[in-house]
């Protein structure tokens, strides 16, 4: 058993760990092979093009993603088999927002209040530190604006206390306000022992919250930013693994999903008139 399991097992440490973890969606295989580490009290940032695997690996670690291969654990729970279990510990913002469109902004927390243990004191509070003003709270969802809906939608997940949080995008459509609004509310769950993940393109906003980044392309980690422009490698980066960084463990050249990945590109390139 190496240092890094011991830690897991043990109760402490790792809120994160993914070794060689594939990720379908429908015969896609949109994570081909990721391995990352996570500390507990980190704020990872994601960055990387559209396609990437970033929304898709939020998805693994909340529980809501099948593991097709590798190995997986989120907060010590075995992916594959306590699915359940993460799910319970661990906060999504997702781009499709998780609320009723005929329900008030109060109804809406009061309802995933009740579901998830939390006080409709602790829906009020959560309501005021996004900037939600109190004259919207009895307004139905779908007559706010985007960036209110994003802070309700903040609001419900931060409410919740969750261990780990998992952020898609979460600054998009927010004004100045907003963005500092969660922000802090990113630092102070650190503060309380919390675990965040953030998936973004807002790169001042999210980098202010980050203690470090990570860079996904092809479904696969990468210990930096690839310079090729082709975001479906054909092989997997072959980069030297830092010891301090576990995350940035070389992927392997090839594998079963990568070379499902180009038979993918291939029959789409052969499809087109």
């Amino acid at each position: 058993m190496t240092d890094c399991d011991a830690k897991l097992t043990g109760g402490g440490g790792l809120a994160v760990r993914l070794r060689g973890a594939v990720c379908l969606r429908g015969a896609f295989p949109a994570l081909t092979g990721v391995n990352l580490n996570v500390d507990e009290g980190e704020a990872v940032l994601l960055r990387g093009p559209n396609g990437a695997g970033k929304s898709t690996l939020l998805r693994l670690c909340a529980g809501l993603a099948a593991l097709r291969a590798g190995e997986g654990e989120v907060l010590g729970y075995d992916l594959r088999t306590e699915s359940r279990s993460v799910r319970l510990e661990v906060g999504l913002v997702a781009h499709h927002m998780m609320l009723y469109e005929d329900l008030t902004v109060v109804e809406n927390l009061e309802f995933w209040a009740r579901l998830s243990g939390a006080s409709a004191n602790q829906a009020h509070v959560a309501l005021r530190s996004l900037g939600v003003e109190e004259r919207l709270h009895e307004v139905k969802l779908r007559k706010l604006s985007a960036g209110q809906r994003k802070r309700v939608s903040v609001a419900a997940v931060a409410m919740r206390r969750p261990r780990l949080w998992l952020l898609d995008e979460p600054h998009a459509g927010l004004d100045a306000s907003g963005r500092e609004a969660l922000n802090e509310m990113i630092n102070l769950a650190r503060r309380s022992g919390a675990t965040v993940l953030i998936a973004s393109h807002e790169g001042a906003s999210a980098e202010a919250v980050a203690t470090r980044t990570i860079h996904l392309a092809g479904g696969a980690v990468w210990p930096s930013a690839p310079s090729t422009p082709d975001p479906w490698p054909a092989t997997q980066p072959t980069a030297t693994p830092s010891t301090a960084d576990p995350s940035t463990a070389a992927q392997p050249k090839a594998t079963p999903s990568t070379a499902a990945r180009r038979r993918w590109r291939s029959r789409r390139l052969s499809a087109r008139p």
